[in-house]
């Protein structure tokens, strides 16, 4: 079973919601500055899948974009294109949860955290999002996030 993946753009990434005021936002990622040497991609090629795709920066007026493409197969047990930042600190304390501006093509995907504690491939929190061709705000609580995934809060004071 094959299926194009399309376009996938993410813009202003992650951002980290300080407790006490929701409108006050720490930036984690903007995409400027050679993002191409923080971010990865990868496709389940690395579990002997065939599925291909690649990343690209984009700039639109003064704002940079990932943009995501690709076909996503599950043939040799595979199933998916992914784009990934290793975070080199802490988030900041009193992060609530992850914010990202994104578009694409009428399909779901996902947003998945790890942790220090999270090692096997398989092991990680996530949370889906629609995605329109229309820009559009998601935000996701990290309490949510780990609370879909039936584990404790104690979890947050992990390194991510």
């Amino acid at each position: 079973m094959r299926f194009m993946l399309g376009r996938l753009a993410l813009a202003l990434s992650i951002l980290f919601m300080p407790t006490s005021v929701i409108s006050e936002q720490t930036m984690i990622e903007t995409f400027k500055g050679e993002p191409e040497k923080r971010w990865r991609f990868f496709t389940d090629g690395v579990m002997g899948g065939v599925s291909s795709g690649k990343l690209a920066f984009v700039r639109e007026g003064d704002q940079v974009h990932a943009h995501m493409t690709g076909t996503v197969s599950t043939e040799n047990n595979g199933g998916f294109i992914q784009m990934r930042l290793e975070l080199s600190d802490r988030v900041p304390e009193g992060a609530r949860g992850v914010y990202l501006v994104v578009r694409g093509n009428n399909q779901r995907y996902f947003v998945h955290l790890r942790t220090s504690g999270t090692m096997l491939p398989w092991q990680y929190y996530q949370a889906s999002f629609e995605v329109t061709g229309d820009w559009a705000e998601v935000r996701r609580t990290l309490a949510a996030v780990l609370e879909r995934n039936g584990l404790a809060l104690a979890i947050l004071s992990i390194r991510f």
